[in-house]
């Protein structure tokens, strides 16, 4: 049996700008074997949280399946495929490497305690395994400090790395071809001409059809009211969605209005709506700037289209906190030294369902348990409802927000909910937000609230 590379997806479920597709593809070439795509669903985020919840709800598990549904045909046309298993990574992956007598494992590298330790238990168990950076607009290696060091407040960031004159780097291309299947696996594949590679390894049938499964997937929510309707083809979750997506928001100059609407409440059109397939990786944030870009060149740049920059740098930063803090990021306490928070359940089970007697946050909830999608505006106000005017737990929203939102990227969804509730490095140490005072600012005809006014 010939040896060869698994390539191991995470949050990079795409061909364009994939750096580890393309290392796992160069590592695999240049010992003359093949190349083995695979996608793990891990039973630790089917189970329910300490909160009595589900870890991933429905639209995150509905629109997870989109992407790869997508990405496998893409696959196939350049001559691989993409196999999905069901099983925790520190079990499944040392098996299915020594079925293959596979040489080396590739994946992206995530900045997270969970998705570091699960490779570190890898590297434990023996394998070899490369990770490759590549969810940032910015390469490290461009950062004008070590990421270590990285400045805790996000304007001191961002001014440090203008008056250095770094920008985002340049996306990598798809690649045109990738190396063979393993030829057992080949075999194994619906159509394969002949199956006597496949006959020839009985352990490997028996073990690839003991751990090849997908966690049922419910049907995609269509909700009219949806302003990121993912049961649409325009939505969906996979590549081809998002590039589609990306091509006509540039055609149709939305970059340049980005600024002046991006604190609307309800529509597609109102905010870039990026952030869904970033958070899959169907989308890198180089290929959305790259775009915006070639976009400033045709057009001319102005507030709007230097924003969607400025969005994609918080991003970053979020990133480079992880990078900076690590675990204690996810301590009850943050960075901060308050009191440990309280649990109101009472409270955070009325918020969860849109039950808290405040129609604008009522009508939030509502929307995000219907459509997995909220405006940054009402994120803000809800989780700052839940914290402030509560008094719940913020580590509780923070895991409701993970359940609940398609664009559900740890980095951000951490980072964001320490700065609400004053646990992370912002030096105002916290934000409260007078939600009538925001109806009144952001829904002042109250269309919002009419909207989402009944689940």
């Amino acid at each position: 049996m010939s040896t060869g590379v698994i390539y191991w997806l995470r949050n990079d479920l795409r061909l364009h700008d994939n750096l580890a597709l393309l290392l796992a593809a160069r590592r695999a070439r240049e010992q003359g074997g093949w190349l083995l795509p695979v996608y793990l669903h891990d039973p630790q985020q089917q189970r329910d949280t300490r909160w009595g919840f589900a870890r991933m709800g429905s639209h995150r598990r509905a629109f997870l399946a989109q992407a790869l549904d997508d990405l496998k045909p893409r696959l196939q046309a350049l001559g691989s495929d993409l196999i999905e298993l069901q099983g925790s990574p520190a079990l499944l992956l040392p098996g299915l490497m020594r079925q293959l007598g596979a040489s080396r494992l590739v994946c992206e590298a995530i900045a997270a305690p969970e998705e570091q330790d699960a490779v570190q238990a890898l590297r434990a168990a023996g394998l070899q395994v490369e990770t490759v950076w590549q969810s940032s607009l910015i390469d490290p290696a461009d950062l004008p400090f070590r990421p270590e060091a990285v400045p805790d407040t996000f304007t001191t960031f961002r001014q440090k790395l203008e008056r250095a004159g770094v920008l985002e780097a340049l996306p990598r291309p798809a690649p045109d071809a990738l190396p063979p299947l393993p030829a057992a696996v080949a075999a194994m594949v619906p159509g394969a001409a002949g199956d006597s590679a496949a006959e020839g390894a009985p352990a490997l049938r028996a073990w690839l059809a003991a751990a090849t499964a997908r966690p049922a997937i419910p049907p995609a929510a269509a909700d009219p009211r949806s302003s990121f309707p993912y049961a649409e083809a325009c939505c969906h979750g996979g590549e081809r969605a998002a590039l589609a997506h990306l091509r006509q928001y540039c055609a149709r100059g939305l970059p340049h209005s980005y600024k002046d609407t991006r604190n609307g409440l309800a529509g597609l059109d109102y905010s870039s709506k990026f952030s869904p397939w970033l958070a899959t990786g169907a989308l890198s944030p180089r290929q959305a700037m790259a775009a915006i870009r070639a976009f400033e060149a045709e057009r001319g740049a102005n507030d709007g289209s230097y924003w969607l920059w400025f969005e994609l740098l918080w991003r970053d930063h979020f990133r480079w906190m992880q990078c900076k803090h690590g675990r204690r990021l996810y301590g009850p306490r943050g960075l901060s030294d308050l009191p440990l928070p309280a649990h109101n359940a009472r409270g955070f089970e009325r918020w969860t369902q849109g039950r808290t007697g405040n129609p604008l946050v009522d009508a939030g909830m509502r929307e995000l348990i219907c459509t997995g999608y909220l405006s940054n505006r009402l994120r803000q106000n809800v989780a700052s409802y839940l914290v402030h005017d509560l008094g719940g737990d913020w580590r509780a929203g923070a895991a409701w927000f993970e359940s609940q939102l398609l664009d559900y990227d740890v980095q951000s969804n951490q980072g964001n909910w320490l700065y609400v509730a004053g646990r992370g490095t912002d030096p105002r140490g916290g934000r409260r937000f007078n939600t009538h005072k925001q109806a009144q600012d952001y829904d002042r005809d109250g269309a919002y609230r009419r909207l989402w006014g009944q689940p």
